[in-house]
C-alpha cells in the first residue's frame, strides 16, 4: 500500500525547476536530504556522511577517471525537496556496446511534480551526450547500490543495499519509467539449510576433485587473495545483464575500504588442485551497527559516533552473502557446494545466528536462483531498476 502522507518536515509550495548543484552549501543540502526526509523511518539506516562526500568527490572516487556526473536538486518552499544524479558511464557503453545513461542518488518527497523535474533534468543532460536510454537508480556503476525496493518493506536493508520508502516505486512510475530488470535477495526458510546433505556432498567433492577451501588472509596475502576475488568476479559475472568490470583503480579502492569491515573467516576461497576456482564473499551486516553512529563518526570534535559504532559492531548477528562465483573451468566438480557448505560452517562458528541474506541475483538467472531454491532459500526482497527511452 502506498504511503499516504509526506515525510516529516517536508517543504511546501510549488516545485522549482531542477538546478545543478554548485558550491559547498548546495552539495551539503544534496547530501543531507535523505536524512531529513527519512530520518524518522525506523527502516532507514543513515549512511556515514563522510562516505557520501567521498562518493561525490571527483578527486577521491576513481569513477571520475573515466565517467561524469551532474547533480540536480529541486526546491519547494525554499528547501530542497528532491535530488538526483545524472550519470554518464562511457566505459559501460563501450564494453556493453550500448548507449545507456543512468540516474542515481535519487531521494524525493512524495511529490510527482518534484520527481518529474528531477528526472526530466537528468534525461536532458544524458540526451545532450547522445545517449538513448536512461536506467536507474544506479549508483554511478552497477557495482554500486542498485535499484528501488518494491517489496519486502518494514525492516532495514542489509549492508551495501539501498533503502527507500514505499512511495518511491509509484512515484517513479508516475514519471513514465517502467521496469527494466528486477534484482532479488534470498534468505533461509524456517526449515533451515540441509547442512548434513551439503556436507556429505562437499566431502565427496573435496576427495574426488581435490577441492580445498580456505579463509581470506588479511595479512601478507591480502592483496593476492583480493586479486583472486577480482578474477572470479569478472569472469563469473561477465555475461550478466548490465555487468561492467571495475577498473584496477576502482577495485583497489574497494579492497582498501572493505578491509576494515571484513571478517576473513567468512570469506572463502576455493582451489582445485591448488589453482584458484571460486569465491564466497560474505560480510557482517554493518547496517545493524550504523544506526548507532547516526551518520557521523565525530561530533563537536569528539569521536562520539565512532564509540557508538564500535560498541554496536559487537552486536552484529547477521550476514550478507555479497559474492558467490566459480570460474568456468571448475564448474561441475562440486566447488559450489563446498564453498557454500564451508561458508555456512564458518558463519555459524563465528556466532552469526541472525540469518544470512544472499544476493542480489538477477530475476532471470535461472541457474543461481534454482540453486538457492534447492538449498531451501526463499526470495525475501525485490529491487527494481527502471528505464525509459530518451
Amino acid at each position: 500500500m502506498r504511503a499516504s502522507s509526506s515525510p516529516p518536515h517536508a517543504p511546501s509550495g510549488p516545485a522549482t525547476a531542477a538546478e545543478p548543484v554548485r558550491g559547498r552549501r548546495e552539495l551539503r543540502e544534496f547530501i543531507e536530504l535523505p536524512y531529513r526526509l527519512h530520518g524518522r523511518d525506523p527502516s532507514f539506516v543513515p549512511p556515514l556522511r563522510e562516505d557520501c562526500r567521498r562518493l561525490l568527490d571527483r578527486r577521491r572516487n576513481p569513477f571520475f577517471e573515466y565517467g561524469d556526473v551532474e547533480l540536480f536538486t529541486v526546491r519547494r518552499g525554499g528547501r530542497v525537496a528532491g535530488r538526483v544524479a545524472a550519470v554518464h558511464n562511457p566505459r559501460h557503453n563501450e564494453i556493453r556496446a550500448a548507449r545507456d545513461g543512468f540516474f542515481g542518488q535519487f531521494a524525493c518527497a512524495d511529490d510527482p511534480s518534484v520527481a518529474r523535474e528531477l528526472l526530466d533534468a537528468a534525461a536532458s543532460w544524458l540526451r545532450a551526450r547522445g545517449l538513448r536510454t536512461m536506467l536507474g537508480p544506479v549508483g554511478f556503476t552497477t557495482n554500486d547500490e542498485c535499484g528501488v525496493l518494491v517489496d519486502g518493506f518494514g525492516r532495514p536493508p542489509s549492508v551495501m543495499m539501498p533503502y527507500n520508502p514505499e512511495y518511491y516505486p509509484p512515484l517513479l512510475e508516475s514519471c513514465g519509467l517502467t521496469k527494466a530488470k528486477d534484482l532479488w535477495t534470498w534468505e533461509e526458510t524456517a526449515g533451515g539449510l540441509p547442512m548434513e546433505r551439503l556436507l556429505r556432498v562437499a566431502r565427496l567433492a573435496e576427495r574426488r576433485h581435490q577441492v580445498t577451501v580456505r579463509p581470506l588472509d588479511l595479512g601478507a596475502r591480502y592483496d593476492a587473495d583480493m586479486r583472486v576475488v577480482q578474477e572470479v568476479f569478472e569472469r563469473a559475472w561477465q555475461g550478466n545483464w548490465g555487468f561492467t568490470p571495475m577498473t584496477g583503480a576502482e577495485f583497489a579502492d574497494v579492497t582498501r575500504r572493505l578491509k576494515a569491515h571484513l571478517d576473513p573467516a567468512i570469506v572463502q576461497l576455493a582451489e582445485v588442485a591448488g589453482e584458484p576456482a571460486g569465491v564466497a564473499l560474505a560480510l557482517p551486516d554493518l547496517n545493524q551497527a550504523l544506526t548507532a553512529a547516526r551518520g557521523r563518526l565525530t561530533r563537536f570534535g569528539l569521536p562520539i559516533g565512532m564509540v557508538r559504532l564500535v560498541r554496536a559492531v559487537r552486536r552484529i548477528d547477521r550476514v550478507r552473502g555479497v559474492l558467490f562465483g566459480v570460474l568456468p573451468h571448475a564448474r561441475g566438480r562440486g566447488v559450489e557446494t563446498v564453498l557454500f557448505a564451508r561458508g555456512q560452517e564458518a558463519i555459524a562458528a563465528r556466532g552469526y545466528t541472525g540469518g544470512t541474506e544472499y544476493g542480489w541475483t538477477l530475476e532471470d538467472n535461472q541457474a543461481v536462483n534454482g540453486y538457492l531454491r534447492r538449498l531451501g532459500c526463499a526470495r525475501s526482497r525485490t529491487y527494481r531498476i527502471y528505464g525509459c527511452d530518451l
